[in-house]
């Protein structure tokens, strides 16, 4: 049981980076999906993260998100004023993200842990959340690299899996990590779901700074080095951020010490989905929202929604009244300036006509 929700000296770091091009056109590079409302709260997934964290650390909070998100992100959290947000100048993937955030902390506040969970996920069961990060910050303390790994409900060739090699001694229900896997083929992902030693990665973290950076020195020294060099002089970003290698802190830190014995799991059983298609949001949407028993998902409102002998998802969000008749698992999504209109079996394919805009120069749609 956990008393206090609060914990000491504990901080959250939000990566709020990526362009969610698989949900296009709604999210776009200019507004990413982690700014827009995906659930029907009302609030954004960055604000529903926001809330989710506040009674685990209070105040303390960094949000590290590109320079041309930083105002939007004050906007949706005016809370993060006078040091909150780290604006990034360019994405550099996520290594460079959290990395810069560990040495400001490291810097900040002698005696902390830091947690670091994306700012586009949706995860329900609150509580059973905040019991897995308070056992993470716990065995974080103890100098380990903890990620938090999610009970798989399927066989998904979609995400990266840890493999939960043993029990690590004196924390009951916690596991030592010797791997982390890549996205499977569906066949080895059934495999993994089957031998019970897998857990879905979702990119949780919890650590402390120092140690954090020190992994990183272990493999470039000169990469933990200039992290360090931007937080002791932040004038220096501009100059010094386009030198930082492109990598994720999967491939930079995990990885190698995962093989080097020095990576803990929690496993946790809290739902999770990173919303990463309108198939994967049309499931989330028919779990969460209260929906007639007939006809398709609708977000936003429903009375623009005229849907005779059809289902699927469908997103007005122009204004227009949006007609479906006779379409099986269709996804419609109508903004003021694009429409698309594809199935959630081929959702996936979206991000192949955002490449496709791209390249055709229309930068103003993507």
């Amino acid at each position: 049981m956990i008393g206090r929700l609060n914990i000491d000296s504990f901080w959250a770091v939000i990566p709020a980076g990526g362009s969610g091009t698989r949900l296009w056109p709604l999210s776009r590079s200019t507004a990413p999906k982690f700014l827009r409302d995906l659930t029907g709260s009302g609030r954004s997934l960055l604000q529903e993260t926001y809330d989710r964290l506040t009674p685990l650390v209070d105040d303390r909070f960094l949000v590290v998100t590109g320079a041309a998100h930083e105002e939007a992100v004050l906007e949706q959290l005016p809370g993060l004023a006078g040091g909150g947000v780290l604006a990034e100048p360019t994405p550099r993937d996520s290594m460079a993200a959290i990395g810069l955030a560990a040495a400001v902390l490291e810097r900040r506040d002698p005696d902390a842990v830091m947690g670091s969970f994306a700012a586009d996920h949706v995860i329900t069961r609150a509580k059973k959340f905040t019991e897995a990060v308070h056992t993470a910050a716990a065995v974080a303390r103890e100098g380990w690299l903890v990620t938090i790994g999610i009970q798989p409900t399927f066989a998904s060739s979609a995400y990266g899996y840890i493999h939960q090699a043993g029990p690590l001694e004196g924390h009951q229900g916690v596991g030592l990590v010797d791997s982390f896997v890549e996205k499977p083929s569906a066949e080895v992902a059934q495999g993994y779901l089957a031998s019970g030693g897998y857990r879905w990665n979702a990119g949780m973290f919890v650590v402390r700074p120092t140690v954090l950076l020190d992994l990183l020195a272990d493999a470039d020294p000169g990469f933990a080095a200039r992290l360090r060099s931007i937080a002791a002089e932040p004038e220096t970003i501009a100059e010094v951020w386009p030198t930082l290698p492109k990598i994720a802190l999967d491939n930079a830190v995990a990885e190698p010490a995962a093989a080097a014995g020095k990576v803990a799991v929690v496993p946790a059983e809290f739902g999770w989905d990173d919303v990463g298609d309108f198939d994967s949001l049309a499931t989330l949407l028919d779990a969460a929202l209260t929906v007639d028993s007939e006809g398709p998902t609708v977000l936003g409102d429903r009375h623009l929604v005229k849907a005779v002998e059809s289902s699927g998802l469908v997103v007005p969000n122009s204004g227009r009244v949006i007609a479906v008749i006779g379409l099986e698992d269709i996804v419609v999504v109508d903004t003021p300036d694009a429409v698309l209109v594809t199935t959630r079996e081929r959702a996936q394919q979206v991000k192949q006509l955002v490449v496709g805009l791209q390249k055709d120069g229309a930068v103003d749609l993507t």
